[in-house]
C-alpha cells in the first residue's frame, strides 16, 4: 500500500536539505539545485513507492541523475574515458594513497571556495566524487547512476581527486574576482564592448518574479533591468549597460560574485559561475529565507 501523501510529503521534507546539498555541490547554482530538488518531487509523486526500499536512496540517485543531466546539457568538460585496469594505487595496497576521508578533511578546510575547484571536473568525475567524498556513498550506489562498473566509478572520485590536487582556490578566485570587478565597472560605465568581453556568448542570467519587480520599480535609480531569465551575452548585456551602480564585491558561498547591501546589509546578491575567464551565468537572489541561507563577505 502507497504511503499517504502527507506522509510521502513529510518524509521529503526531512530529505530535501541534504538533497538539496547534494545537487548545489553538483550543478554550483542556488535555483538549479531547486529545479533537481523539485523534480525528484515529481517524480516521486508519479512513482510507485511500495516498490522503494530505502526512499533516501532512491531520491538520492533521482536527484543526482538529474544533476548528471543538467552538467551534460550546458556542454561541460568532456568526459574521458575510464577503463577497467585497476589502480596503481590498488595494486600496491590501500595505505599507498590518501583514504577518501582524507580528502573529506582537505574539502572541510577549503570550505564553499571548493564549488570554483569542482567546476574544473567532467560532470561525471564531479558526480563520483560529491557522492562519495563529500557525502559517503558507496561506489556500489554510485555505479548505476554513472553507468559504470564499482572499479570505474572508484576511478572517477580517483581521477577527481588528483585533478583537485591541482588546483589552487585563492589564485582561481582572485582570478574570478578580477573578472567580477571588470564586469561591474563596464556595467557602471555602460561600457557595452567590455560587457561583452567579460560575458560567456550564452551567458544565461535567471531572476525570480519578485526580484523582477523590484528592481523594475528602481530602474530610475540605476537597478538592472531584470528577467526571469536572459539569454545570450548581447541581451545580458542590455540588461546591466549603465546600471548596477551600487552593486559592490562579494564572495558568495566562497565564490566572487556581486550585491546589493545598503547600509552593509546585503538586499540582493547576483551570483555568478565563471569559466575561463568569461561569466557564464549570473543567478539573481533577492528571497529573504534564501539570503540567509548564503554566506556573504561583502568586498
Amino acid at each position: 500500500m502507497a504511503q499517504p501523501q502527507d506522509q510521502l510529503a513529510a518524509t521529503f521534507e526531512e530529505q530535501r536539505p541534504r538533497l538539496r546539498a547534494i545537487a548545489f555541490r553538483m550543478l554550483g547554482s542556488h535555483n538549479d539545485a531547486d529545479d533537481a530538488v523539485q523534480e525528484a518531487w515529481l517524480r516521486l509523486q508519479r512513482s510507485d513507492t511500495d516498490a522503494v526500499d530505502n526512499l533516501a536512496g532512491w531520491l538520492t540517485v533521482v536527484v543526482s541523475r538529474v544533476c548528471l543531466d543538467q552538467l551534460r546539457s550546458r556542454g561541460s568538460r568532456r568526459e574521458d574515458p575510464v577503463d577497467e585496469m585497476p589502480l596503481a594505487a590498488e595494486v600496491r595496497g590501500a595505505d599507498s594513497e590518501p583514504t577518501p576521508e582524507d580528502f573529506s578533511v582537505q574539502a572541510d578546510s577549503l570550505g564553499a571556495a571548493l564549488l570554483i575547484i569542482l567546476d574544473t571536473l567532467n560532470p561525471v568525475e564531479r558526480l563520483a566524487y560529491v557522492l562519495h567524498d563529500l557525502f559517503g556513498l558507496p561506489f556500489e550506489e554510485i555505479a548505476p547512476i554513472v553507468d559504470k562498473s564499482p572499479s570505474a566509478a572508484r576511478q572517477l572520485a580517483s581521477r577527481a581527486r588528483r585533478r583537485i590536487r591541482g588546483v589552487e582556490p585563492s589564485a582561481e578566485q582572485d582570478r574570478q574576482r578580477e573578472v567580477v570587478e571588470a564586469f561591474l565597472a563596464a556595467s557602471r560605465e555602460g561600457d557595452f564592448g567590455r560587457l561583452l568581453q567579460v560575458l560567456d556568448p550564452e551567458v544565461e542570467l535567471r531572476a525570480d518574479p519578485r526580484t523582477v519587480a523590484a528592481t523594475t520599480a528602481h530602474a530610475n535609480s540605476g537597478a538592472p533591468l531584470l528577467g526571469e531569465q536572459v539569454v545570450g551575452a548581447d541581451a545580458v548585456a542590455r540588461v546591466f549597460a549603465g546600471r548596477a551602480k551600487a552593486a559592490q564585491v562579494a564572495i558568495i558561498d566562497g565564490v566572487p560574485g556581486a550585491a546589493w547591501a545598503p547600509g552593509g546589509t546585503p538586499r540582493t546578491v547576483f551570483a555568478m559561475q565563471i569559466r575561463d575567464g568569461r561569466i557564464v551565468r549570473v543567478e539573481v537572489i533577492a528571497d529573504l529565507d534564501q539570503l540567509a541561507d548564503l554566506e556573504i563577505s561583502l568586498l
